[in-house]
C-alpha cells in the first residue's frame, strides 16, 4: 500500500517558474484530453498516461542540452511534451492525422523526432542508449543519452546489462527511474526484491534519490550528479512519485481511496494549496491550449 502525506505537509519549496508550471498543466491537460477522446470513442488502442509524474521530464529537461539525447518508454507522453513543446504533433500521432510526428505509424508509443526516440517494449531501450553513449564518448564529448525506465523495468535484464556495460566503460549515461509503486497492477514490494540503490551499487554506478516535486529542488540536487555524468560518470537517479492514472486507459485495479490519497500527495494539490490563483489562471491557459489542439486536429484528414 502506498503511503501518502497531506499536501500542506510537504508543500514545494520554491515557486516553479511559470514556463516550468506551464508545461507541467499542459502535460497534464494532454493526458486528461487523451482520455476525455477515449472516452467518446475517438481513439483507437491504448495509452498510457503520466498523470501525477509530469513534474519529473520538467524538471530533467531544465539539466539536458539540445545535444544529449532522450530515449522514452510507454508512459512517455510527458517526456516528448517536455523535450519538444509539440502537442499538436503528438495528438496527430496518436489520432493518425496530418501533421502527425512520425506519420502516424508510431501512435502513443513508438516515438522518433531528432534525438528523442520512446518505446513500449520494457527495457529496451537502455541497451539501444548505451550505444548512443558510447557514440557521444567518442565523437561529441560533454553529450549524455537520457534514458526513462520505471520500476517495472528492472524486471528486464538489458537493465543490468547496460549498467554493466555503461560503468565498465565510463559512458555518459543517465538513467531516470520514475518508481510510482506499482506495475500495471503489481505493488513494487511484491515483484521487486531488494532495492533499485542496491542494484546500482551492485554495478559501481553513482545513485539519487528524490521524493520532492519542487522543480527547483530536483534540478539543484541533480545537477552536479547530471554534469559527472557528461565526464562519463554514468548516473541512476530515482524518483520516488504517483502514478494518478491507470496503468492504460482504462485498467486501474487500486482501491479509489487509495488513489485519491496519492492524489493529495502529488505536486498538483501542493501547488494548489500554496499559490492557487496562480495555478487556476495558467491552467485555464493550458487547458485552452490543450483544447483548441485537439480541435483542430479532429478536425485534420487522416496522415
Amino acid at each position: 500500500m502506498s503511503t501518502t502525506a497531506a499536501p500542506e505537509d510537504h508543500l514545494p519549496l520554491t515557486e516553479p517558474a511559470d514556463e516550468d508550471l506551464s508545461l507541467m498543466l499542459t502535460i497534464r491537460a494532454f493526458e486528461l484530453k487523451l482520455l476525455e477522446l477515449f472516452g467518446r470513442g475517438m481513439l483507437n488502442g491504448t495509452t498510457h498516461t503520466c498523470l501525477g509524474q509530469e513534474y519529473i521530464p520538467v524538471a530533467m529537461e531544465g539539466l539536458l542540452r539540445p545535444g544529449d539525447h532522450v530515449f522514452s518508454n510507454h508512459r512517455g507522453h510527458g517526456h516528448y511534451l517536455a523535450r519538444h513543446r509539440d502537442p499538436e504533433g503528438l495528438l496527430a500521432e496518436i489520432m493518425g492525422r496530418a501533421g502527425a510526428v512520425c506519420g502516424g505509424v508510431g501512435g502513443s508509443q513508438h516515438i522518433r523526432r531528432e534525438r528523442y526516440l520512446s518505446t513500449g517494449v520494457q527495457g529496451e531501450s537502455l541497451p539501444v542508449a548505451c550505444g548512443v553513449a558510447l557514440h557521444l564518448k567518442r565523437a561529441e564529448p560533454g553529450a549524455l543519452a537520457c534514458v526513462y525506465i520505471g520500476d517495472g523495468t528492472f524486471g528486464e535484464g538489458a537493465v543490468y546489462e547496460a549498467l554493466n556495460l555503461a560503468s565498465l566503460w565510463g559512458l555518459p549515461l543517465l538513467v531516470v527511474v520514475e518508481n510510482n509503486g506499482i506495475a500495471q497492477s503489481t505493488p513494487t514490494s511484491a515483484h521487486l526484491a531488494g532495492s533499485i540503490a542496491g542494484r546500482a551499487a551492485a554495478f559501481d554506478v553513482p545513485y539519487r534519490h528524490t521524493d520532492s516535486v519542487d522543480v527547483d529542488e530536483i534540478r539543484t540536487l541533480l545537477a552536479p550528479a547530471v554534469e559527472a555524468v557528461r565526464e562519463g560518470a554514468p548516473l541512476v537517479a530515482e524518483f520516488a512519485t504517483q502514478r494518478l492514472g491507470p496503468h492504460s486507459k482504462g485498467d486501474d485495479t487500486r482501491p479509489a481511496e487509495e488513489v485519491a490519497g496519492l492524489r493529495e500527495a502529488g505536486w498538483y494539490a501542493r501547488c494548489a494549496a500554496r499559490f492557487p490563483e496562480r495555478l487556476r489562471r495558467l491552467e485555464e491557459q493550458a487547458r485552452a491550449r490543450v483544447d483548441a489542439v485537439a480541435a483542430d486536429v479532429t478536425a485534420r484528414g487522416l496522415s
